[in-house]
């Protein structure tokens, strides 16, 4: 399912809210939350350095607040850099 941009703003703004501003900048700049594929949630990141550490720091607090955006469980987030999308 593709996610609408509003659904994207809303985890986006989520995440920033938990997180803060300063490192949302740094690590979430130009990120888009993209599609769900039953349990999985793609996100696409500026960078192969900022998809890595996105999915490593930050995946877990992205499928809790996707899953109560969307009503949907996400269990798994899969984060590539843009050049591969």
């Amino acid at each position: 399912m593709e996610l609408s941009i509003i659904q994207d703003y809303a985890i986006q703004a989520r995440v920033a809210a938990v997180i803060g501003a300063t490192v949302f900048d740094r690590v979430f700049s130009g990120v888009r939350f993209a599609e769900t594929d039953g349990p999985l949630l793609y996100v696409y990141a500026r960078d192969e350095q900022s998809s890595a550490e996105i999915e490593d720091d930050f995946s877990l607090l992205i499928a809790d607040i996707a899953s109560r955006i969307l009503q949907r469980d996400v269990e798994l987030v899969v984060v590539l850099p843009k050049v591969l999308q």
